[in-house]
């Protein structure tokens, strides 16, 4: 029984405990005291204004401006990757590439994850191309993107690779290659590393050719892995390819041929031009000094002139068959029409306009044989200045030429009504007006094509062109016999002759402008004309600027140029010879004593 009343006591002991606590718990002042009704309704409030903030919160981040935030949240994981489209490809009239673009490694880095030691950081320069230092300050340019090296070889991009530097990465880029090389690099221009074009056909074309970048949107991880593709893939469109009208065995011949005339005549440039006489489509355009367009370090601005298009001169004796061809075409002459050139000079309003060499009495004929100026200047002074205004301006003197390509001039043609009669007399003999090498060989196809100016293209065309009455057909065949006759013996270009095929064209020599007056010491000597001659199907310009070792006469300079180019593109073009000649080759001193300015 004991032990059941030391569990009574035990049990009255905690009763005694506990209603000492509620005794203490309900004495406390602080919950004895009675809240104000306005403190459980202002937190009440409180909590409702909270409330409200963040459902207006979540209303306005879900609904109002629900795009802003998951353009954000996209951004931070989200990545829109670029499918660069291939570019379109060059080709030449035959199918072969002049351009075409094949897949490069670019190399990259993102400076804040980057990691190298010395070793590394050397090996990694040196393979760049560039040194430490270099490295260092690119490295410095940005915190979270710079390029390395674009468009690298990729056995270069291998080795960086193996290198096993933390931050570096590679991205596949398209760079482009140009099988002629300087021979064609004047026509088909060149890209920069963005792949857009900068000169030429790759500029001329841009749009074309560049086709449309397609693109992938992808979930990338801290580390910049793609993790998952998100939405529909949009793929590249490549570029169109174009084909030229250009021949590319033609262009690199016509390109050897006037880089030797050059460097023989230690001139200061050349170009030369061929053109389809049937067609109007531009075989060669070739200049010289070119560039590589692969590699165009330490470039000046001489080798990036496109010289037949941009540079212009002063035209001299190829004018002359305009002349005669507007004499006759007018009923003032006939080709055997007798103009007395004797002594050597004559007068215009003070000026004494001379010949090289006094010939006498001369033909029509004889007188484009002969490139006498007092004969040209006695047909031209029969004239109005408006009718040789506007025959110059028929066969595109002065007008831009219509050509898909850029940096084509205009050339300069002042209006006939501000013409003095000095001025008349010698724009008849190319002096006073300026035309480009390209315009001066489209003008003469007014000749080839009986009387007809045809357009130029460097497109391919698959259909035939209608060309521009000028002339009569018999007034055009009548100035072909004549530019035959100034190839021939007694003429000033017996060096343009082709072995089997019968050739015509004019030679000129003309004064460089200094300021404002003519060097005497620096000449401008070309060449052009067409073949064969009874139905040509070429038209060949050719210019050499300030040859400077002893010869200087287009007879001398160009007329070879000529010569040879047209054997090489009438072969090509499987033109059958019309002749059993050789060419007739004449003394220096002949061929000087017969050219006149």
């Amino acid at each position: 029984m004991n032990w059941l009343d030391g569990m009574d006591k035990k049990r009255n002991a905690r009763g005694n405990a506990a209603n000492v606590r509620s005794v203490n718990y309900a004495s406390s002042p602080l919950l004895a005291s009675k809240t104000p009704p306005w403190r459980s309704k202002l937190l009440v409030a409180l909590v409702g204004v909270g409330f409200c903030a963040l459902l207006g919160r979540a209303v306005f981040v879900q609904i109002v401006d629900a795009e802003f935030f998951l353009k954000q949240g996209e951004i931070r994981y989200a990545r829109t990757l670029e499918l660069p489209a291939s570019r379109g490809r060059i080709l030449d009239r035959n199918g072969l590439i002049l351009a075409s673009s094949i897949p490069a490694p670019s190399l990259w880095a993102i400076p804040k994850d980057f990691e190298a030691d010395a070793a590394q950081r050397r090996a990694l320069a040196k393979l760049l191309g560039m040194t430490a230092k270099e490295l260092d300050a690119r490295l410095d340019n940005s915190p979270n993107f710079v390029w390395l090296r674009r468009q690298v070889d990729d056995e270069v991009a291998k080795n960086v690779l193996a290198l096993g530097v933390k931050g570096v990465h590679q991205v596949r880029e398209y760079k482009r290659k140009y099988p002629e090389g300087e021979a064609a690099a004047h026509v088909v221009g060149f890209t920069n590393v963005e792949d857009r074009g900068q000169e030429g056909i790759e500029l001329a074309f841009q749009s074309e050719l560049s086709g449309r970048d397609g693109t992938r949107r992808v979930i990338k991880d801290r580390l910049g892995r793609v993790v998952e593709d998100i939405g529909d893939s949009v793929a590249p469109v490549d570029g169109r390819d174009i084909a030229l009208s250009i021949d590319s065995k033609v262009q690199f011949f016509a390109y050897q041929r006037i880089r030797d005339a050059v460097a023989e005549h230690k001139a200061k440039a050349g170009s030369v031009v061929v053109l389809d006489a049937q067609s109007g489509e531009v075989l060669a355009l070739a200049n010289y000094p070119s560039f590589t367009p692969g590699d165009r370090r330490n470039l000046s601005g001489g080798q990036l002139r496109n010289r037949a298009l941009t540079d212009t001169f002063e035209p001299g004796s190829t004018m002359k068959p305009f002349i005669a061809a507007l004499a006759m075409e007018s009923r003032r002459v006939s080709p055997n029409t007798m103009i007395q050139t004797a002594p050597g000079y004559m007068t215009v309003t003070g000026s004494t306009i001379r010949d090289a060499h006094p010939h006498g009495p001369l033909t029509v004929a004889e007188v484009i044989q002969k490139s006498s100026n007092v004969g040209t200047v006695k047909m031209a002074m029969q004239m109005h200045p408006r009718e040789m205004w506007e025959l110059y301006t028929q066969v595109g003197f002065g007008q831009k030429p219509q050509l898909a390509f850029p940096g084509a001039v205009t050339g300069r043609l002042r209006p006939y009504k501000t013409w003095r009669p000095i001025e008349q007399a010698t724009m008849s003999y190319g002096y006073g007006l300026s035309v480009s090498l390209f315009q001066l060989a489209r003008s003469y196809t007014v000749f080839a094509r009986d009387g007809e100016l045809i357009p130029a293209s460097l497109v391919k065309s698959e259909h035939p062109v209608n060309g521009i009455r000028v002339l009569s057909p018999k007034t055009a065949q009548a100035v072909r016999e004549m530019l035959l006759l100034a190839t021939g013996p007694g003429g000033t270009a017996p060096k343009a002759q082709a072995i089997g095929y019968s050739v015509g064209g004019k030679t000129g020599t003309a004064y460089k402008q200094e300021g404002k007056g003519y060097s005497d010491r620096k000449y401008r000597s070309w060449f052009v004309g067409m073949a064969p001659i009874s139905n040509p199907r070429i038209v060949v310009a050719v210019m050499v600027d300030e040859p400077g070792s002893g010869k200087y006469f287009g007879g001398d300079v160009a007329a070879p140029v000529f010569s040879e180019v047209v054997q090489q593109t009438l072969r090509t073009l499987g033109v059958s010879p019309d002749i059993e000649v050789r060419p007739h080759i004449v003394t220096d001193e002949l061929t000087a004593a017969e050219e006149s300015f």
